[in-house]
C-alpha cells in the first residue's frame, strides 16, 4: 500500500454549508486511498459547547444556546442535503444524546472530566455531516470514530497520548479500512483505555493529524487554513505580514510555543521525529503552494516573528515576610500549575515576588489562586495581551507602546516578550 496522505480541515474551513461545499471541491481531484481527513468542529461550535458546559456546571439554564447550536447544524444539513436524506435524523439523534448527557447531576470537583465528555460533540457532528456530504457528491469515504484509535491517559483537557496503544489501534482498526476508501475522522478527541472521553487541548485537531501521520508513516500532512500559509505575524494585526515559503521544524515549533495560532504547539514533534513534511495551505485560494515545514539543513531565519496571545492573566505572588524567593517556593508554584494543567507563557522572579503570565481559565484560576493564597500575597490583572517577538530589532518595543501600558517585559538574546494592558 502507498504511503498515506493526511488532510486536516479546521473550523473556519467547515464553518457553514458553502464552506463544506468548498471542502468537497478541494477533495474532488485529490481524494485517494490511503487518505485520512481530519476535521474540526463547525465554526464556533466549540465555543458554544464551552458556554453550555459552563452553564451546566453552574446549574444555569443552558437550553437556549443548545437550541441555537442544534438549529445551526440542522440548517447546514438542509442546505446540503435533500429532505429525505438520513443525515437529518442522525444529527437530531446526536443532539438527543447530548441532551441526555447534560441532564444528570454532576460532580462539582470534576469539571475537566465533564468538559471532555461533552465538548467533543462538535467534532462528532461535523465529521458525520462532512462524510455524508462527500458520499452524497459521490466522493465515497468511511466515517471513523477517532476515540477508538487515539488512546490517552486521563489528563482531561490536555491528555497525553499513549503512543504504543494508539499505534496498535491504528494498525489493527484503521489500516484495513484505508485500503478500501479514504477515512473521515475527528480531530481534538481521544479516549482513555477505560473508555473515558478525553481531549488533546484546545485547537488540538492539528495534533490529531500529526498523530495519525506518525502512526501511519504518512507521506505528508496538509493543514487547510484561511491564510495563504505560515506568516511571520497575524495579518489581522500586522498589515505587512510576510509569508514563509518554507520553515525548518525547529523554527516552526518555537513559533507555536510562543503562541502562533496557525499550528497547534504539539503538532511538530511527532512529524519532525519521522521527518514527515507538513504543508499549510489556503482553502480560499487552492492554487497557492502555501508553506512547507520540513527538515532544512543549516536553516537560519532573521525575519522577525510576531505572536500575540490574548486573554492573558498576569498573577504576581509576593512573599509576606520579606524572605527571598527560593527554589522550594518556585517548586510549589510549578507543582500547582502542573497539577491544574495551567500553561505558563512567561515567568519572572524578583527578590520577593514571582510574576506569571498564563492563559486565563476561570475555573482553574480560582483553584490556583486559592492554593497560592496559603503562601503568598496575590495581585492579578486580567484581559491582557502577551506579545512575543523572535529575532527582534532594536526598535521593536516602540511599536507596541501605542497598544497600551506595558506592565511586564522580558528579553533574551533572540526573543522579546511584553505583557500589555490595552488602552
Amino acid at each position: 500500500m502507498r504511503k498515506a496522505i493526511i488532510y486536516k480541515f479546521g473550523g473556519a474551513s467547515v464553518k457553514n454549508a458553502q464552506a463544506i461545499k468548498n471542502l468537497s471541491i478541494i477533495l474532488f481531484n485529490r481524494l485517494q486511498a490511503p487518505m485520512v481527513i481530519v476535521v474540526s468542529a463547525i465554526g464556533k461550535t466549540t465555543n458554544a459547547l464551552e458556554e453550555i458546559v459552563e452553564k451546566r456546571w453552574k446549574n444555569e439554564d443552558y437550553h437556549e444556546p443548545l437550541l441555537t447550536l442544534r438549529q445551526t447544524h440542522l440548517a447546514i444539513c438542509r442546505d446540503l442535503f435533500p429532505q429525505e436524506d438520513l443525515i437529518h435524523g442522525a444529527i437530531h439523534n446526536v443532539f438527543l444524546n447530548l441532551q441526555r448527557e447534560l441532564e444528570p447531576s454532576i460532580d462539582k470537583d470534576n469539571y475537566d472530566e465533564m468538559y471532555d465528555r461533552l465538548i467533543g460533540y462538535g467534532e462528532l457532528l461535523s465529521s458525520k455531516i462532512i462524510q455524508a456530504y462527500l458520499c452524497h457528491e459521490k466522493l465515497y469515504c468511511i466515517w471513523q470514530d477517532a476515540r477508538e484509535l487515539i488512546l490517552t491517559d486521563q489528563s482531561f483537557r490536555a491528555a497525553r497520548v499513549l503512543w504504543e496503544d494508539t499505534n496498535l489501534a491504528i494498525q489493527r482498526q484503521l489500516l484495513p479500512k484505508m485500503k478500501q476508501l479514504p477515512i473521515v475522522t475527528q480531530g481534538f478527541v481521544g479516549a482513555s483505555k477505560s473508555g473515558k472521553r478525553t481531549t488533546l487541548g484546545r485547537e488540538g485537531s492539528d495534533f490529531s493529524a500529526a498523530i495519525f501521520a506518525s502512526c501511519l508513516d504518512a507521506r505528508e500532512v496538509t493543514i487547510w487554513k484561511d491564510v495563504p500559509g505560515v506568516l511571520n505575524a497575524d495579518p489581522k494585526l500586522f498589515h505587512d505580514a510576510l509569508l514563509f515559503d518554507e520553515l525548518d521544524y525547529k523554527e516552526a515549533a518555537e513559533m507555536t510555543y510562543y503562541g502562533a495560532s496557525v499550528i497547534h504547539p504539539r503538532t511538530i514533534k511527532p512529524l519532525a521525529n519521522k521527518e514527515i513534511p507538513l504543508r499549510v495551505r489556503s482553502f480560499v485560494d487552492q492554487d497557492l503552494k502555501g508553506t512547507l515545514i520540513h527538515h532544512i539543513e543549516g536553516f537560519h531565519n532573521h525575519t522577525p516573528i510576531y505572536t500575540v496571545k490574548k486573554g492573558q492573566l498576569l498573577v504576581t505572588l509576593e512573599v509576606t515576610d520579606f524572605t527571598f524567593i527560593n527554589q522550594q517556593q518556585l517548586l510549589e508554584v510549578y507543582q500547582s500549575l502542573h497539577r491544574l494543567g495551567l500553561r505558563t507563557n512567561l515567568l519572572q522572579t524578583s527578590a520577593i515576588s514571582i510574576s506569571i503570565s498564563m492563559d486565563d481559565d476561570r475555573i482553574k484560576r480560582e483553584r490556583f489562586l486559592e492554593e497560592m493564597s496559603l503562601h503568598f500575597k496575590i495581585r492579578y490583572n486580567e484581559g491582557l495581551q502577551l506579545v512575543t517577538v523572535k529575532h527582534y530589532r532594536e526598535e521593536a518595543k516602540a511599536q507596541f507602546e501605542a497598544w497600551g501600558e506595558i506592565i511586564l517585559e522580558q528579553w533574551t538574546r533572540s526573543t522579546m516578550q511584553l505583557v500589555i494592558k490595552a488602552k
